[in-house]
């Protein structure tokens, strides 16, 4: 238990009647989106807080304006309580043009970044990485915020929650996880959903806890405030565990078979608004000041109703807005000279590393082994020996990861974090998919997503199904994400440093077989333009696409065809997502011909993207069909004459030209 010295006493009268009138605030904004949710006027799922006010009032107490919360899919009172204006929360739940988060984000999404607000979240337990990521962001500023994660009882059972308490023990983060215990999982009692308590959780990971009265604002708030105190004094982390109640449905129209009416009148009778008007009583507020407040929050939130129902809803031709962020503009810099210095494709990730790092404060890296160990390839060893805690070891958790980076790119940093391989992807999915290439867009382009993944792919190795995989298809297909992959260590360096300045997320794929590859040295001021593809080898009778590895074996099987008189013309995208057609269009002009090739299996991989595009805008252009190499439809096998059958090469290009070029 945590020992601290505020109690619900220690609150002056002015104190007593705000927490009062937070919680009619609250208490009135849902029941009027109860009634505009049953009218159509709200077209999205809905999940209400009645009942709950006293835990989102107490929570919110203490913090300040720079502190920052993560919430739930029931984050209306979250919001409020941190101070969020109500007509633009209603003309959000609306989908007006002027909601808090333009339309993008409703019930469930709803966030505002400038206040702290980092999100409503409709996956559980998916904000408490997050708000690791803000703490982590406080702890290196050394600003003096915490970060409250609000999750309810059902969270425990998600491993982002475990990833997410255990990296913040690890680091003694300033995060408070407030666990709203309503009772129900949805639609389960939360008694048949864990064999531990959340008390003996916490224990587990070292962590103080404290149980309170969530219907009970005061109690709520001083036990708070005592967290808060130790947080920001580097205490470490804390939970907290409030029994409240929601008296409504797990969402609006939940026909709620799984509970009894005796039960909600049982919790009904400890109403936290009559809790607390006892307590006003008892300090000396007539029961007519108690009448007037609750007069003046219903007509502010008639008003604010009224207000927002006022509102344009968004331009169908903005449907796009708020999913990528303006890049810096960057010209292609000039050829390297044939004298310049030789480094290798690992230098180069280390030296922008170095650089980025140097550069800006902003900017730290995050992974497993990165810091003391230096990466499993020893790509950024001896970058902790100058940066110190800028370049920090993390335990095996890939979700926490991702979730430390969207967090603490929220907070307006520029994390690097590394996935050890692409193959883990999966571990942690929901981090990118539903958080880092949708946050952005989901708050009307409030959040910042400054964020670089690292990771690394490659077959040839004999590494198996699970160290193998080129995934960046499943990538590129998500809005929001932006997808690298470099061919040469001057495109490394290049590219690396220009997705560490890039507002968006950025996922930067390495092929782990190129780490020892040799190259012309650019200038430490050397920046690529991402988004652009390079014209490799020109040609005049082929012409083929390819990124990464598979742009050397590209260029091998051109250097061969070429002595029987094939002309082939070679454009390495560097960028898969977006992706840039122009050179492509414009060399299918000049050869009438095209072969994309990649390491990925062929089946919906990029080539069929870019053969879809071409087919469609240059179709009149093209004497013979667009063909593609890639892998094989199979995992990666592991022994080695499988995988050389399984992975294409260059003898597998060359013949596809020979074929094309006979057409």
């Amino acid at each position: 238990m945590t020992v601290g010295h505020s109690s619900p006493s220690s609150f002056s009268m002015v104190d007593l009647v705000e927490m009062h009138r937070r919680m009619v605030l609250i208490r009135g904004f849902e029941e009027r989106v109860a009634a505009l949710y049953r009218d159509g006027e709200v077209p999205g799922f809905v999940h209400l807080s009645i009942g709950q006010e006293a835990t989102a009032v107490g929570a919110c107490w203490p913090l300040g304006p720079a502190d920052v919360i993560t919430s739930t899919h029931r984050g209306h009172g979250h919001c409020l309580a941190k101070g969020l204006d109500p007509v633009g929360m209603f003309a959000e739940l609306m989908g007006k043009a002027h909601g808090t988060n333009r339309g993008r984000g409703g019930s469930m999404h709803i966030a505002d970044p400038k206040r702290g607000i980092f999100g409503a979240n409709g996956i559980v337990a998916a904000g408490l990485p997050i708000a690791v990521g803000a703490a982590t962001a406080a702890q290196l500023r050394s600003d003096g915020t915490v970060a409250v994660a609000f999750f309810g009882d059902g969270a425990p059972a998600q491993g982002a929650f475990h990833e997410a308490m255990n990296l913040a023990a690890v680091w003694q983060l300033p995060v408070i996880f407030f666990c709203e215990n309503n009772g129900y999982a949805e639609f389960s009692p939360a008694s048949t959903q864990h064999a531990a308590s959340l008390e003996q959780r916490a224990a587990g990971y070292g962590m103080p806890y404290t149980a309170i009265d969530g219907n009970d604002v005061a109690a709520t708030a001083a036990v708070m405030e005592d967290a808060v105190v130790a947080t920001r004094a580097g205490r470490g982390p804390a939970v907290v565990e409030a029994a409240t109640y929601r008296w409504h449905g797990h969402y609006e129209g939940d026909p709620q078979r799984y509970r009894s009416p005796e039960e909600r009148q049982e919790w009904e009778a400890r109403d936290p608004l009559l809790v607390h008007e006892s307590r006003l009583r008892a300090v000396g507020v007539g029961d007519d000041e108690i009448k007037l407040l609750a007069s003046s929050v219903a007509d502010e939130l008639d008003g604010a109703v009224a207000a927002a129902r006022l509102l344009a809803g968004p331009a169908p031709s903005s449907v796009t807005d708020f999913v990528v962020r303006a890049r810096p503009a960057r010209e292609e810099p000039a050829p390297l000279p044939p004298d310049a210095p030789v480094f290798r494709t690992m230098d180069a990730v280390r030296t922008a590393l170095e650089v980025e790092l140097a550069g800006d404060d902003r900017v730290f890296v995050a992974g497993i082994d990165v810091g003391a160990g230096g990466n499993v390839f020893g790509l950024t060893r001896g970058l902790a020996d100058q940066f110190g805690a800028r370049v920090r070891d993390t335990p095996i958790l890939e979700t926490a990861i991702m979730g430390l980076g969207v967090g603490a790119a929220m907070a307006g940093m520029r994390p690097v974090v590394e996935l050890m391989y692409l193959d883990f992807i999966g571990v942690c999915f929901d981090q990118l998919l539903n958080q880092a290439a949708k946050l952005p867009f989901m708050t009307g382009g409030a959040a910042e997503m400054a964020l670089t993944v690292r990771t690394q792919f490659g077959g040839g190795r004999s590494s198996g199904s699970q160290h193998s995989q080129s995934l960046e298809a499943l990538l590129a297909h998500i809005p929001g994400l932006t997808v690298v992959m470099p061919s040469t260590p001057a495109d490394t360096y290049g590219l690396l440093r220009a997705a560490i300045q890039d507002p968006n997320p950025v996922i930067f794929i390495e092929n782990r077989l190129l780490y020892g590859m040799k190259g012309p040295q650019p200038p430490a001021d050397y920046i690529l333009p991402i988004g652009k593809s390079a014209v490799v080898r020109a040609g005049k009778d082929l012409t083929v696409v390819s990124v990464s590895r598979m742009v050397h074996e590209a260029l091998a099987a051109a250097e061969e065809v070429e002595a029987e008189g094939i002309s082939v013309e070679v454009i390495d995208l560097r960028t898969v997502a977006p992706l840039d057609v122009a050179p492509i269009l414009e060399s299918v002009h000049k050869t009438s011909r095209l072969l994309v090739a990649h390491e990925a299996v062929v089946p919906f991989g990029i080539g069929a993207e870019i053969a879809a595009t071409v087919a469609r805008e240059g179709f009149w252009d093209l004497d013979a069909p667009i063909e593609r190499i890639g892998a094989a439809a199979s995992p990666p096998p592991y022994a080695p004459e499988l995988e050389r059958a399984w992975l294409p090469d260059r003898d597998d290009i060359a013949a596809a030209v020979r074929r094309l070029a006979a057409v």
